[in-house]
């Protein structure tokens, strides 16, 4: 008896003996091999791309001749000629098995397939969304079967798709017949394949086969912007991406004053969450509008954020957030229909929020940790999720513990005289020569440096408006290596600093960097006021980092990542000379880009990931900041620049910091100018 061809399977290596004419996508389905098709094999989707491998093959025993597979057919040929299929591929459900073959599956027709992530240091995401669309013939009603159109439509989708019995909402029952009817009993159908709290049903009706495609959104909610991206569900592919200013602004810049708000004020809670809200489907229009789609083609949404927003969000009122043990309404993770929460997304859609860890460590830190892994770490990682609200994360795959420290909103450039958005116009790198103390910088828009020829022509249409986050940084740091600061945070007068733009400012020094009096444009300052803005910003960053290396019983850390919107634009030295990271080799220092968004997207695009950080989230110890005695020790080392007690040898290897003191020697005991300390008598 002739034995029934072997069939391999490259990558997954899976392999099997099948009867001369099985199709090829009927083979990988039996093997368990991962090849997508929307159409169940009918020639239509398109998404059951393969390629024969032809010759010899050592490793595996085979020689695999021209003829392994069926004939080209019509309906390749058809899809060649409309759609352009790479020389050399066939359609898993029309090429049959007629010999020996090795069959390599490509990338973009695997079911979970791989969305490569572009940094190199993070993992790939499993596309695996809880949201996907079925082609499906159904049987025409009958007089002799009673029954009704749905139940025939979940029947055909449970036979011919192995899915369990489905639900659905009023809103299909209301459109179902005629789509049905005008397909010709031939439909298609977003299904949502249930969680815990919904049970998998019909979502959407196309007529025949729906060539298009159904969205997700991945929303980063954070107290000061709201980020959005906007995915495609079938190939995990971002579409869109776009942001705006939280609305919660104008009721506090930090979390506490609008918990604040809401304890003041008979009904602040509701509305904020009405403003947050609104805000929220602005984002949506601009998003669906960037990539030209209906909004009613977004059928599934992932949020993260804070736990202060994330009350604010739900309509819980934060009140209990306010004051200790700081108890969360709910840490677990919430599945809930768009609609409760007044979105204008798809009728259907569904909206999941990432759990919360503690009363004052969220969901974005929990979507940090998904994204960033640290339970997986052989070393000892630090990441810090940089923003009003740090999120910092220390651990390994023994342990993780997790806290938050209110940075405030400094490292975004509010509350500094000269500060803004990251926007063109901004100053966002910086350099001061250390014997000159002349400063030189970049803005956004521009790659010119300003004092190189071409500058003033490359900024025309933007001009220079002002300092964002990462340029703080970086002016502040910049000038505590050219000694235009001290250690404890003074900036010091003429005499003391060699340089003229140290120029008396009220009671204190201010630093000139840019003067734009001449040419109408901005005067660019940094005030001792906005140094001390931002020593209380990174002292507070930097005493969380602080306090769980001490409960890890450690006083230094492997590598560090830095997380946030801006945390990219971070120099790594910079960030140690203010003292913002613990002392670290540079090179370990690493930027995450937006990992809480990151994470919303795994969450968005792999069903499986939720379940995962779910499990992680138990795991994670808390630390509450607010009742650790050390937290105020260490926030007052943490003060200077880089730190008046804790050495950073490492950071000694790369850059010498004067060693001045504004307020001695100054020859009439001010204070950086101005401000007289009060000496005490015998």
């Amino acid at each position: 008896m002739t034995k029934d061809p072997l069939v391999i399977f490259t990558p997954s290596g899976k392999r099997g003996n099948f009867a001369v004419g099985t199709p090829v996508l009927t083979a990988a389905r039996q093997l368990g091999v991962d090849l997508d098709s929307v159409c169940g094999g009918r020639g239509i989707c398109s998404k059951c791309q393969i390629t024969p491998a032809f010759g010899e093959f050592p490793k595996h025993g085979l020689t695999v001749s021209e003829n392994a597979l069926s004939e080209w057919n019509s309906v390749e040929e058809r899809y060649k000629s409309k759609r352009h299929l790479i020389e050399g591929r066939r359609l898993g459900c029309q090429a049959t098995i007629q010999e020996d073959v090795v069959i390599d599956v490509p990338a973009e027709s695997q079911v979970h397939k791989q969305v490569v992530r572009k940094r190199a240091e993070a993992r790939d995401i499993t596309l695996n969304p809880s949201t996907k669309l079925y082609y499906v013939e159904v049987q025409e009603p009958d007089m002799h079967d009673p029954s009704g159109d749905l139940e025939r439509l979940v029947s055909a989708l449970r036979t011919e798709w192995n899915l369990p019995h489905l639900e659905a909402d009023l809103g299909i029952l209301t459109t179902m017949q005629p789509i049905l009817r005008k397909g010709e009993w031939k439909v298609t159908c977003a299904v949502h394949l249930g969680d815990d709290m919904f049970s998998p049903r019909i979502m959407h009706i196309w007529p025949g086969f729906y060539e298009g495609t159904i969205y997700g959104l991945a929303v980063d909610l954070g107290s000061t912007t709201i980020a959005g991206h906007l995915c495609d569900l079938q190939t995990g592919e971002v579409v869109a991406s776009s942001g705006i200013m939280n609305p919660q602004i104008r009721f506090g810049e930090d979390l506490m004053s609008r918990v604040s708000y809401s304890m003041m004020n008979e009904g602040g809670a509701a509305e904020m969450t009405r403003a947050v809200r609104e805000g929220m489907n602005a984002l949506f229009v601009q998003v669906a509008s960037e990539a030209q789609i209906d909004r009613d083609l977004i059928v599934d949404a992932v949020f993260v954020c804070n736990p202060v927003m994330h009350h604010l969000f739900l309509g819980i009122d934060p009140f209990e957030l306010g004051q200790a043990p700081f108890a969360l309404a709910t840490s677990d993770s919430i599945s809930i229909r768009a609609m409760e929460l007044g979105l204008n997304l798809h009728p259907a859609a569904r909206v999941y929020l990432l759990p919360c860890i503690a009363g004052h460590v969220g969901a974005d830190a929990a979507a940090v940790a998904l994204s960033e892994s640290p339970n997986t770490s052989e070393d000892l990682v630090l990441v810090v999720d940089v923003g009003t609200n740090a999120e910092i994360l220390l651990g390994n795959k023994e342990k993780v513990l997790a806290c938050s420290s209110p940075t405030g909103p400094a490292f975004e450039g509010a509350q500094i005289s000269s500060g803004q958005r990251a926007a063109p116009g901004a100053i966002e790198r910086v350099k001061i020569d250390p014997v000159t103390k002349e400063p030189k910088f970049r803005v956004i828009g521009s790659d010119i440096w300003s004092d190189q020829d071409g500058f003033a022509e490359s900024i025309v249409s933007s001009g220079i408006t002002g300092i964002c986050g990462s340029g703080i940084i970086e002016m502040v740091a910049e000038m505590r290596i050219a000694g235009i600061v001290d250690g404890p945070g003074l900036i010091g007068s003429p005499e003391q600093t060699g340089t003229d733009r140290c120029f008396l400012d009220g009671r204190t020094y201010s630093f000139m960097v840019h003067d734009g009096s001449a040419t109408g444009e901005a005067t660019i300052t940094v005030t001792n006021r906005d140094i001390r803005e931002i020593q209380m910003a990174k002292a507070a960053l930097y005493s969380g980092a602080r306090l769980l290396m001490d409960k890890f019983e450690v006083d230094t850390v492997d590598r560090v990542v830095l997380a946030g919107a801006f945390g990219a634009h971070i120099s790594p030295l910079h960030a140690m000379v203010l003292g913002m990271i613990p002392d670290c080799q540079l090179d370990k220092v690493t930027s995450a880009g937006n990992a809480a968004g990151t994470g919303a997207r795994i969450a968005l695009l792999n069903s499986k990931a939720r379940r995962e950080i779910e499990n992680t989230v138990r795991e994670i110890h808390k630390i509450e900041t607010a009742i650790e005695p050390r937290f105020q020790e260490h926030f007052v080392n943490a003060s200077a620049i880089p730190n008046s007690v804790e050495a950073f040898p490492i950071l000694a290897t790369h850059v010498t910091l004067p060693d001045v003191n504004f307020n001695q020697g100054s020859g009439n005991d001010e204070d950086g100018g101005g401000r007289r300390r009060r000496r005490r008598r015998g």
